[in-house]
Formats: C-alpha cells, sequence, structure tokens
C-alpha cells in the first residue's frame, strides 16, 4: 500500500506526460497525491473502521473533490443513491493495494479485493 502510495506522487508529474528518458526528476514540489491515493486510503478506511466500501469511498471522495476523478466516478461520488455505472477504467486495480496490506492470507486477500472492486 506505502508503494503504491509513493509510486502514485512520484508518478503524479508524469501522468499525462510520456517521458522518453530515464533522465528525469523524481521529486519536485508538482507531486502531489492523486485519486488513487485517495481511494486507496478509503479502502484501507472501509476495512479498518468496518464500514460499506461506497460509504467511505463516497466520503473520501467528497472530502478530496479535486483529486483528479474521471467524469463518470467523479458523478457517483456525489449521487446519494448510487448504483454501479459500469466503468471500463482500472480504478478497482489502482486502489485494492490496502487489501493486501490489510488482509494474511491469499484467499482473504481475493475475496475482499473483490468486494472492493
Amino acid at each position: 500500500m506505502l508503494g503504491a502510495i509513493a509510486g502514485d506522487v512520484l508518478g503524479s508529474i508524469h501522468e499525462f506526460n510520456s517521458i522518453k528518458t530515464k533522465k528525469f526528476e523524481l521529486l519536485n514540489a508538482g507531486c502531489v497525491f492523486t485519486d488513487d491515493t485517495v481511494m486507496t486510503v478509503a479502502v484501507a478506511d472501509s476495512i479498518m473502521i468496518g464500514v460499506p466500501y461506497l460509504e467511505s469511498l463516497q466520503k473520501w471522495g467528497r472530502e478530496y473533490p479535486r483529486a483528479g476523478y474521471g467524469g463518470w466516478f467523479n458523478k457517483w461520488i456525489h449521487q446519494d443513491d448510487p448504483k454501479p455505472y459500469n466503468s471500463f477504467g482500472n480504478g478497482s486495480a489502482m486502489r485494492c493495494s490496502s487489501v493486501g496490506w490489510l488482509f494474511d492470507d491469499e484467499e482473504s486477500v481475493l475475496e475482499e479485493a473483490k468486494k472492493s472492486a
């Protein structure tokens, strides 16, 4: 989980810019956490305090509204009665590292990762 967050912050300045060299600045003042970190923390929070994923994802998403969510997900965050929105993105893969961090065996990790998606 911590590695995923570090990668998110370090990669944030390159997210929409294709880097063609191995020589680039790793960390600078422009590095920020993105929606990936916010949602990773939301999943961890949900597991640790025992609230539904939906509730935690919406709470954290609303708390950090400018983290860079996709259009459909941003709308979903603000719905009063959210339904699945048939995303074709990789959001669930980007936020699931906290599941591996908080569960000890492969079966539990796989089961909980499905729930968090």
